[in-house]
């Protein structure tokens, strides 16, 4: 069993944790999280429990929540081409707990990708991981450089402006959604080929709040259409 704080093992884990990823390697916390990712058939590279593997304190030392978790998992990050019917683009959303988020949204409403554009957070850090609750080991996420490698009919979402967001989806769809503040880049907008926008009271929603109430739209109509 694992006791010392030195042990090189655990100093990559620590490594991992504090956002300095190299070698496509990535650390899952916490007992949920492990089930996920075992129920999607994800193979821990290393899998460390307490006072098995490892003790508590040396696991305490390189944990990303401080204290308290009783399972570790080290995993191989996985990137999928995005595909459709119903994808979800993220250009420029930096925020690793939206991007999490997202994903999980795309699970929960059936969305059949994540693609992540240039300028977005990794979905692979230790706030993006936990933030997707697991989805990040059941939903395809991708990498892109321009929307022209989205699938389908590229439709931006921008507060306020285009059409109203509506279905039914009648063929493979794109939802392109940037960071609230600054939104997505016109020379994007330019690549897609509509804009959309959600009904609200103020001025803009949250990137994840945005993409999540998109995609609810869009799936919820494709389920009843």
């Amino acid at each position: 069993m694992i006791t010392s704080h030195q042990n090189q093992l655990l100093k990559e884990i620590r490594k991992l944790n504090t956002g300095k990823r190299d070698g496509g390697r990535f650390v899952a916390e916490g007992e949920d999280l492990i089930a996920e990712a075992e129920a999607a058939g994800w193979k821990p590279i290393h899998l460390l429990r307490a006072e098995q593997e490892v003790s508590q304190d040396a696991l305490d030392k390189v944990s990303s929540l401080g204290s308290g978790s009783r399972v570790l998992g080290v995993y191989e990050e996985k990137f999928a081409e995005p595909v459709g019917p119903l994808c979800v683009a993220l250009w420029g959303v930096k925020d690793p707990g939206n991007v999490g988020t997202v994903i999980r949204s795309a699970l929960a409403f059936g969305a059949s990708s994540v693609a992540l554009g240039p300028d977005t957070a990794d979905p692979f850090s230790p706030k993006a991981v936990r933030a997707s609750m697991g989805a990040i080991f059941r939903v395809p996420v991708s990498k892109v450089s321009n929307v022209s490698e989205l699938p389908g009919k590229k439709i931006a979402l921008i507060a306020a402006e285009g059409e109203r967001l509506s279905g039914p989806v009648v063929e493979d769809t794109s939802i392109v959604v940037g960071p609230e503040r600054f939104g997505i880049p016109r020379s994007t907008l330019a690549d897609c080929d509509a804009v959309a926008h959600i009904p609200i009271q103020s001025e803009s929603l949250n990137a994840a709040v945005a993409a999540s109430v998109a995609l609810y739209e869009l799936t919820n109509r494709l389920q009843t259409a």
